[in-house]
C-alpha cells in the first residue's frame, strides 16, 4: 500500500516559490479548526489547541489506515487563519488581541461519522482539553496571493510586506484572513530554516 503525500498532489498550494508571489486558486478543502484569541507565543489555549487537533489527525489516519478504506496518508501540516476585530490594530508588535483559527486539512474521504468516532476515541484515551471545541468545516479561500517565507516567525514582516505590495500593484484587493502553513517542525528544525506559507486571499 503506496502512502500518499497530499503536499504533493496539491503541490501548488503546499509548495510556493520563496521569491515570487504567485496567484493561486485554493478550492474548498475540509479541516479540523479550533478558533482563539491572545498571542501565540503566551496564550495557553494556542497550545491547547495544538494538543487537541493532532491526536484527532493521527487518530483518523489511523483508522482510515487500517479501516475499511486502506488507504495510508501523510497528516497535513497545522495551519493558521489571523485577524483582529480592527484590522487597522492588528500589529506583530501587540499580539494579544490577535485572534486566530487554528486548523489541519482533511482528506475529501474524511467524513463527519469518521471524526465524531475518532473524537470519542481520543476523549476516552487523552481527553485534551480543548477537544470540545474542534469542529469539523470546510474552507473554500478561492483566488489567492501567497509565497514562501524561509526564516523564523518573528521575521515575517517583510515577506508579508512583499506580499501586499504584489497585491495592490497587481489591482488586486485583500479579502478574508491572513492565512500561514506551516511546514517545519519548530521542535527540530533551526528557526533560520523554517518554512511557512503566507497566504491571502484576494478579490
Amino acid at each position: 500500500m503506496g502512502k500518499i503525500d497530499f503536499k504533493k498532489e496539491l503541490k501548488h498550494l503546499y509548495k510556493p516559490s520563496a521569491k515570487i508571489v504567485e496567484i493561486v486558486d485554493v478550492p474548498s478543502l475540509n479541516y479540523l479548526m479550533i478558533d482563539g484569541q491572545g498571542d501565540p507565543n503566551t496564550a495557553q489555549s494556542f497550545q491547547d489547541a495544538i494538543n487537541a487537533l493532532y491526536p484527532l489527525s493521527y487518530a483518523l489516519k489511523f483508522m482510515v489506515k487500517k479501516g475499511g478504506i486502506g488507504i495510508d496518508y501523510g497528516v497535513l501540516p497545522l495551519e493558521g487563519l489571523w485577524w483582529a476585530d480592527d484590522m487597522e490594530t492588528f500589529s506583530v508588535e501587540d499580539k494579544a488581541g490577535w485572534k486566530w483559527t487554528l486548523m489541519i486539512m482533511q482528506p475529501d474521504f474524511i467524513t463527519e461519522d469518521m471524526v465524531e468516532q475518532v473524537t470519542r476515541q481520543v476523549k476516552a484515551k487523552k481527553n485534551p482539553v480543548s477537544l470540545p471545541l474542534v469542529r469539523f468545516e470546510s474552507l473554500e479561500e478561492g483566488k489567492a496571493a501567497q509565497i514562501m517565507h524561509i526564516g523564523p516567525f518573528s521575521e515575517e514582516g517583510p515577506t508579508v510586506e512583499n506580499l501586499h505590495v504584489f497585491i495592490e500593484e497587481s489591482g488586486y484587493q485583500r479579502r478574508g484572513k491572513h492565512h500561514e502553513i506551516y511546514l517545519s517542525d519548530v521542535r527540530r528544525a533551526a528557526p533560520e530554516r523554517w518554512k511557512t506559507i503566507i497566504r491571502q486571499p484576494v478579490a
